[in-house]
């Protein structure tokens, strides 16, 4: 699925909000690496699970021609600052669900980013009849939980030790999903 440009005024900074295209393969693959490297919040370290140019290109394609799912990126002042996704699943008795991922660049938290690119996705998701959205959210990142709560997802379980850091500790795992009111 493929969005109109968006032009966000937001908290003191104003960003674009649009569907990626080919051209955006090198600085989604840069971003994405960056972002596994600034923090604990993802389940990837730095480098792990590498995602070169050619890979996000085939994504781009792939998501701008699927009817239930879509890619954005967040743009400011012409560089990529963060993206997300939400994946419909081809399943017939799972096609009424998607499952969401979001990640923003250190340096743009607290600009409303992550919530304009949240509240964009839930429209689409409705418009779509996608039914549940579905993420998951390591415990220790209060404000993401506060954000997806306030959009209306509520806490399914959790996984117990489910990751290792390399503090050496275990974190648990949310698992969160939003159902559509009707």
């Amino acid at each position: 699925m493929i969005i109109e440009n968006k032009t966000i005024d937001g908290r003191k900074i104003k960003w674009i909000l649009r569907s990626p295209v080919q051209s955006d393969g090198n600085q989604l693959s840069e971003v994405r690496l960056k972002i596994d490297g600034e923090t604990e919040n993802l389940d990837r370290e730095y480098g792990e699970a590498y995602m070169s140019p050619e890979d996000f290109e085939k994504l781009i394609y792939t998501d701008s021609i699927a009817e239930k799912s879509i890619f954005l990126v967040a743009e400011v002042e012409d560089k990529i600052v963060g993206f997300a996704r939400c994946v419909g699943n081809k399943l017939r008795r799972f096609e009424h669900k998607a499952d969401f991922g979001i990640c923003i660049l250190e340096d743009y938290w607290g600009y409303g980013i992550g919530s304009t690119i949240l509240e964009n996705i839930l429209a689409w998701a409705d418009e779509v009849g996608i039914e549940k959205i579905s993420l998951t959210v390591i415990e220790t990142n209060n404000k993401a939980i506060d954000l997806y709560k306030k959009y209306g997802f509520v806490e399914e379980g959790r996984l117990v030790k489910d990751r290792r850091h390399r503090d050496g500790n275990y974190y648990n795992t949310v698992i969160m999903g939003r159902l559509k009111c009707f």
